[in-house]
């Protein structure tokens, strides 16, 4: 690590925040003559490259200035009075909960901005696509920097808008349902979220997030954190999503075009279980201590039935769609995220924020891989994929095959890579909840999402036979296996999952003690 001063360190969190705004304006902008290379698009497409790539460099730098020995305080703190009247404030900081979703954000963005260049999606000017994507960027990792209620609103509202274009747009088949689907279900939410906040911030006399988290509930009474928790809960839960919140999901992976997939699965539902860690956790606990039960069993029912809807799609005969499938997965991971913060432990909670990593690592990596399989086949049908191309993947493009049996064993949850410990963590947490929740319920809880580990591998493993197995057929188009830049914008995600299944201390030791104090009574 590195020793930067503190002032530099404020200067690079409010970079990485507003940078990206900065390039999508950028973006709009005639290029320079110099600069258009054998086209404008290319050189929207390269400018996209370079912002995203800057704020990554920011992200990095940023993290390997963050002091690891305490990670519980907030660091790179900026604190300016905004709106007077209202006591809303311009505060920004990192603590070792924010920090890994912030360098998660900045990556991601700059591989979808790096795999855009080479494959642009079919769709209007690319100028327009640049300017969303960071736009998106930075409604992303303000919302992780963020300390005031307020702002974390704004922020967390400031996605909606490009991702509904991404889909609308440059998406696929019933693109604009799917749209529409995604933008009522997430403004919804967010009304009734508002008002949540509102109540918070109006109650307890500051709408200041650290401030709220260290007085611990003490200034809101018991009545008051239960409205507050179901309001906001049910606006983050949409983001979540939690079952059964969560129907805009499929529709908008399946319509969404790649990056836009890897976007939405990688960063932008990490978002509402953030808000539950941050906002709901500290600041309501009271509240959090009657909804943790009704959480979990919406928590559970969501793995078994995202698990059950990605079986019935793999299996055979059956007219399954892999964008779909690997979307209804991801409530059933998403649900170990809320089984993890339902039980109010540190060991749970820490789960759920690896698992919150280890998700967007693998799913960002499977939403890539069958991107390039529908550029190659020009279907995700499962059917399709086995038996009218023949595409036995190990035998026509084994790279490509082998690494979607990589991805697809991360995702079932492999001992030794990053999506075991995070629902290992999250299973130990229900074993031993916080004392004065239900155990028995929690052991049932416990039981449950075990039983949905396995179906988890069932239906991962059907996939890979299904795509990556049998015998070629002669006729079957040919091909083409990993290209360069493919290979360019996987291998950090590949990379990352084993260095986070081997070594899962590196981002425990982060969580932990920021986790142990958020839940003792607020950051410091």
């Amino acid at each position: 690590m590195i020793d930067i001063n503190e002032s530099v360190m404020q200067v690079l969190l409010a970079f990485v925040v507003v940078g990206p705004l900065l390039g999508a304006v950028a973006a709009l902008l005639p290029a320079p003559p110099g600069l258009k290379g054998k086209s404008p698009e290319q050189a929207v497409l390269r400018h996209g490259v370079t912002v995203t790539g800057v704020i990554l460099i920011a992200a990095i730098v940023l993290a390997l200035g963050f002091d690891h020995d305490h990670p519980s305080k907030m660091q790179a703190t900026t604190d300016i009075s905004w709106i007077p009247a209202l006591d809303v404030r311009i505060h920004l900081g990192i603590d070792g909960i924010s920090l890994p979703l912030l360098v998660l954000t900045a990556l991601l963005t700059f591989l979808c901005a790096l795999y855009s260049y080479f494959k642009m999606p079919t769709g209007p000017s690319p100028k327009a696509f640049v300017a969303l994507i960071l736009v998106l960027e930075s409604g992303t990792l303000a919302t992780f920097a963020v300390l005031d209620l307020i702002l974390f609103f704004l922020a967390f509202e400031t996605v909606l808008i490009p991702m509904y274009f991404l889909i609308a747009r440059w998406g696929g088949a019933q693109r604009t349902q799917a749209a529409w689907k995604f933008i009522l279900f997430t403004l919804l939410g967010s009304v009734v979220m508002l008002l949540g906040l509102l109540l918070i911030g109006i109650k307890a006399g500051t709408f200041d997030m650290v401030a709220l988290a260290t007085d611990n509930g003490r200034s809101l009474t018991t009545s008051v954190q239960v409205i507050a928790v179901l309001a906001v809960g049910i606006g983050l839960a949409v983001k979540t999503p939690m079952w059964p919140l969560h129907s805009w999901l499929p529709d908008a992976h399946t319509a969404a075009p790649t990056v836009g997939s890897v976007l939405l699965a990688g960063v932008m539902l990490k978002m509402g279980t953030y808000g539950f860690v941050r906002i709901l956790l500290p600041i309501a606990p009271d509240g959090m201590h009657t909804f943790a039960p009704y959480l979990a069993a919406f928590a559970v029912v969501g793995i078994i039935y995202g698990s059950l809807a990605c079986l019935a799609l793999a299996k055979q005969g059956a007219k399954g769609d892999l964008k779909r499938l690997i979307a209804y997965s991801s409530v059933g991971h998403m649900g170990f995220v809320l089984l993890g913060i339902s039980t109010m432990t540190p060991t749970g909670v820490n789960g759920a924020l690896f698992a919150n990593i280890a998700h967007g690592l693998i799913t960002g990596l499977l939403f890539f891989l069958v991107g390039a399989l529908k550029d190659r086949t020009g279907t995700t049908d499962l059917d399709t994929l086995a038996e009218e191309t023949g595409a036995a993947l190990y035998g026509k493009a084994p790279r490509l095959g082998g690494l979607l049996a990589f991805a697809a064993v991360a995702s079932l949850g492999l001992p030794g890579l990053a999506g075991f410990w995070g629902e290992m963590l999250a299973l130990f947490g229900a074993f031993k909840p916080a004392a004065d929740l239900s155990r028995p319920a929690f052991l049932t809880f416990m039981a449950i999402a075990a039983f949905g580990t396995l179906l988890t591998a069932a239906y991962m493993l059907a996939v890979v036979r299904r795509v990556c197995m049998g015998a070629v057929a002669q006729e079957a188009p040919k091909l083409a296996d990993v290209q360069t830049y493919e290979f360019a914008a996987w291998t950090p995600l590949v990379a990352l999952t084993v260095a986070a299944g081997l070594w899962p201390k590196a981002l425990l030791g982060l969580t932990d003690p920021a986790v142990q104090q958020l839940l003792a009574g607020g950051t410091r």
